[in-house]
């Protein structure tokens, strides 16, 4: 009898665990992955086909950007893809509703529609992003990337900053 209120009383505790980090992960923080090259030399610098997942940087993503789309130019989010929900992305914001942006490589110049905003990653050569696909709606972001928290040795802020190169604002 001893021994089932034991077991009872740790399952309590591990369930009640549970919903607690449940509920941190879904409103106000997550931990996740940087898996690729896209971000590179932001996310993943050294990364190697060969190291795998135990090269790959792991970040935190605050989640109170969400209540009201707060985002600046040079914020890195997290999203999920426009045309398969269940990817995620992290990529540098480049422009925000209303903003007018401009590619040097096609001189289109487009304005970026109110609920939106136009992504991109730091290694262009290897990255899936708005130039792709479009603006991405704000409803699609899941979170803002504020540190590196893996490896140990690239802990840090990530910097909010704004490419130069390719594009402009009008």
């Amino acid at each position: 009898m001893g021994s089932q209120k034991f077991l009872w009383n740790v399952a309590k505790k591990y369930f009640t665990f549970g919903l607690i980090t449940l509920t941190i992960s879904d409103r106000y923080a997550s931990i996740v992955p940087v898996r690729g090259l896209s971000m590179s030399p932001t996310f993943n610098p050294s990364n190697s086909a060969s190291l795998g997942s135990l090269s790959d940087d792991y970040v935190l993503v605050e989640k109170f950007c969400l209540e009201k789309y707060k985002f600046s130019h040079g914020d890195v989010i997290v999203f999920c893809s426009p045309s398969n929900y269940r990817e995620k992305h992290i990529k540098r914001i480049i422009a925000l509703p209303g903003d007018w942006i401009g590619s040097s490589y096609t001189h289109d110049v487009q304005k970026v529609p109110e609920g939106h905003c136009w992504v991109e990653g730091d290694n262009s050569a290897s990255s899936l992003d708005s130039r792709s696909f479009g603006p991405i709606p704000l409803g699609l972001v899941r979170g803002r990337v504020t540190h590196i928290v893996w490896p140990p040795q690239r802990v840090g802020a990530v910097e909010r900053r704004v490419p130069k190169d390719g594009l402009s604002f009008y």
